[in-house]
């Protein structure tokens, strides 16, 4: 347990140093190629429980892996995804993406990322809202890794940056709108 908790906090610090950000400027398809490392494996199913969430804010338990895990709604759908704040982007599997209405065409893996099973081709796409709780984020940019890359959902910094704070204390991950 406590390896697995290692080997995602030293991949999200690798991402989050090699995937460009694009604070501050207008959503736009990222261009050249990117490198970045990407979790691949199974999420641990264990429930996490919601503390409070009273519209604008939403308290979630860490799991017994101390990893932030929460039913969201991605352009309407339910998902589970695991909160990444090492993470710069959203990422989610090709499943995922078509469930959630993106299709072939939409979909240009033309990005080279490095995952914990080897490189593979990444598509960007932008979200048109992330939901948890009360929580509501518009134009979220993320990227779709393909299956074999990437069994789970990853919410990282494009999500959290939106909202107006969020911190880590306590066992709990704290968000607010």
């Amino acid at each position: 347990m406590l390896l697995r908790t290692v080997i995602f906090a030293g991949i999200a610090a690798v991402l989050a140093t090699q995937v460009p950000s694009f604070i501050g400027s207008t959503p736009t398809r990222p261009e050249g190629p990117i490198s970045a490392n990407f979790v691949s494996g199974a999420i641990d199913p264990t429930p996490t429980t919601a503390i409070s969430g009273n519209g604008t804010s939403m308290r979630l338990q860490a799991d017994q892996q101390g990893h932030y895990t929460g039913d969201f709604r991605i352009n309407g759908k339910s998902v589970s995804g695991l909160i990444d704040t090492g993470a710069t982007y959203v990422a989610l599997n090709e499943t995922m993406a078509r469930r959630l209405g993106y299709t072939a065409n939409q979909l240009d893996f033309r990005y080279s990322v490095n995952t914990a099973n080897g490189q593979t081709k990444a598509a960007h796409i932008m979200l048109d809202r992330v939901e948890i709780g009360g929580i509501r984020v518009r134009d979220v940019e993320a990227f779709v890794l393909k299956d074999e890359a990437l069994s789970s959902t990853l919410v990282g910094m494009s999500f959290l940056k939106k909202l107006a704070s969020y911190a880590v204390a306590d066992g709990s991950l704290s968000m607010k709108q």
